[in-house]
């Protein structure tokens, strides 16, 4: 398994990648380092989003769910709803104005995630944040 660190602002998180997820890791890896913003969910619960409207990985739904936990990243590779990738902090089911949605749970947070809580108020309170995803050196 890869690992994963995700900066926002002093808050420090590293993921491991699911290996039931293999293509969705993989294109992703390859993107790393990746910046964009985490904002808050509008219909999914206790969650932080990443939008990427149009943009395509390449990838079809593998390891696919709409029930992710505390910690647990998944990427939605559009159709109904645009293309995005959402962290769980808390209490999620992801969905959108259309209904549920399901994503490709191809991250989990394995240390800081004790820093969720706070991450999720202060997104939810303060608006967007910086996020930089970088590979662990192994």
């Amino acid at each position: 398994m890869a690992r994963v660190r995700l900066a926002v602002g002093d808050m420090q998180f590293v993921a491991e990648t699911h290996p039931e997820a293999p293509d969705t890791v993989a294109a992703f890896l390859k993107m790393l380092p990746f910046r964009q913003q985490l904002i808050h969910v509008k219909w999914s619960g206790e969650g932080v989003w990443v939008p990427l409207g149009e943009f395509k990985l390449g990838v079809g739904f593998e390891n696919h769910t709409s029930h992710p936990s505390v910690g647990d990243i998944l990427f939605y590779p559009g159709g109904y709803s645009e293309t995005e990738i959402i962290l769980a902090y808390g209490a999620c089911s992801f969905s959108s104005k259309l209904g549920q949605l399901a994503g490709n749970h191809f991250l989990t947070i394995v240390e800081g995630k004790e820093q969720l809580g706070a991450l999720g108020r202060k997104v939810l309170w303060e608006g967007a944040q910086d996020v930089l995803f970088e590979a662990v050196a192994t």
